[in-house]
């Protein structure tokens, strides 16, 4: 039991007794307990001061009156704690209003902290997961709808302000001199009759001129029939970049699909196949040139060599093409592996002008978009791919805007700061 001893204007002193006895996690047990106490006792102490005074107050131009105190019970990282607070109402009867719970950011009955746990750990982990470790490792029972009523209220929020809300870059190392701009998409198994259904991810990633990558920008959106609204984020985020760093080089890296490049074209100076694309394509030409199954170390020593040379000599690619035309007239290829290396010449071909690796790495420039095909798997796979999932459109939105905001450095704090700058209601 923690109890405040002493209150001297902003401080309060809480006193608290801890058993020591037994074992030492027995006693880690009690003292986890006892640091609850004391958090669940200053928190109460905390909320106390953003309530009003009884006094009549307004709301723009409506004047409210306060109906009494009543109890509420709040729920806190340390536990659930019970206070009176005033709530008010106009005289024409309405919508109840608690100064309390507008000034202190209460988010659906939880502190601002509170729900900033809750959210951040439901971005990484499914409900019955966050369930657990909040019980395992912070001692607090929280029922499941709660958890996800206040996450996706927060995800809400966050979706409701992605356009109006800009958020600061990290203080960086050194001056960017690249911005390469990069999206691909990812399966999810969706809840309709879809079945599977596509997510996007993109990115912006900041260069110095050592071609060091300084910081990485993340954005995700459920799937959506035309990407438009996806697009539209990327396109506000590309625009903020260049007015940030305007003596940027910005490059665009994908894959080969024509929807990307159409949107590419339009806000990069150069654009690049992405390399590892690039390869998958030498390795269905290394399956025509050694097709018995035993040939598998040919195979590979074949693609390696022929990625080696794409990567550093000009003239490699010509020699692809060359060769994509030769083995794909070869006799004696099964359909399969014939079509594919007809694919592959199809797709140097179309694509040479987006494949000047050689040129790319002279300047110190990046040539892949590992960092967007690293955040298909972390941000959208992982955790919207677990068995047996499936998943409604507003869940993922949800779950996706809250994962770009933990994954991107910095902005998830700087979300919290405007909830704490503008309120938690600003979904509504």
């Amino acid at each position: 039991m923690a109890t405040v001893v002493k209150r001297s204007g902003e401080e309060v002193t809480v006193e608290v007794t801890v058993r020591l006895s037994g074992s030492l996690l027995e006693m880690e047990g009690a003292i986890q307990e006892a640091a609850n106490a004391v958090g669940c006792c200053a928190t109460e102490e905390a909320l106390k001061r953003f309530d009003a005074d009884g006094r009549p107050i307004r709301i723009g131009e409506i004047k409210l009156t306060a109906r009494g105190r009543s109890p509420k019970a709040y729920q806190t990282p340390y536990g659930e704690v019970e206070i009176e607070r005033y709530v008010y109402q106009s005289s024409r009867g309405g919508r109840i209003y608690c100064p309390l719970e507008q000034g202190a950011r209460i988010v659906r009955g939880a502190t601002p902290r509170f729900a900033s746990q809750l959210s951040h750990k439901y971005a990484q982990l499914n409900v019955r997961a966050v369930q657990t470790d909040l019980e395992e490792n912070h001692g607090r029972t929280v029922a499941t709808s709660y958890i996800q009523n206040v996450a996706e209220w927060v995800g809400s929020i966050a979706l409701a302000k992605e356009e109006d809300w800009e958020y600061a870059l990290p203080a960086l190392d050194a001056p960017v001199a690249t911005v390469v701009v990069s999206l691909d998409g990812a399966m999810i198994p969706m809840a309709d009759a879809a079945g599977y259904r596509e997510a996007m991810v993109g990115t912006l990633s900041f260069y110095d001129q050592q071609g060091e990558r300084q910081h990485s920008l993340y954005l995700a959106a459920a799937p959506e029939y035309g990407k438009q609204a996806f697009l539209q984020r990327l396109e506000r985020e590309i625009v903020r970049a260049k007015q940030h760093f305007p003596n940027a080089r910005y490059l665009g890296i994908a894959d080969g699909a024509a929807s990307n490049w159409r949107f590419l074209e339009r806000h990069t100076d150069r654009q690049l196949i992405d390399f590892f694309h690039a390869t998958e394509y030498v390795g269905k030409l290394a399956q025509a040139a050694y097709p018995p199954r035993q040939a598998e170390g040919q195979r590979a020593q074949w693609q390696h060599a022929h990625c080696h040379t794409l990567k550093h000599d000009p003239a490699a690619l010509d020699v692809l093409i060359g060769e994509a035309a030769r083995l794909s007239q070869r006799p004696g290829l099964s359909q399969k592996v014939r079509d594919e290396a007809i694919s592959a010449w199809t797709y140097f071909t179309n694509h040479r002008h987006q494949m000047d690796y050689p040129g790319f790495l002279a300047e110190g420039l990046p040539i892949g978009s590992g960092v967007t095909e690293a955040a298909c798997k972390t941000l959208v796979k992982q955790r919207l791919c677990a068995s047996g999932m499936r998943w409604k459109n507003k869940g993922a939105k949800i779950v996706l805007s809250l994962r770009a905001l933990t994954h991107t450095a910095g902005r998830w704090t700087q979300f919290w700061q405007k909830i704490d700058q503008f309120g938690a209601q600003c979904a509504g």
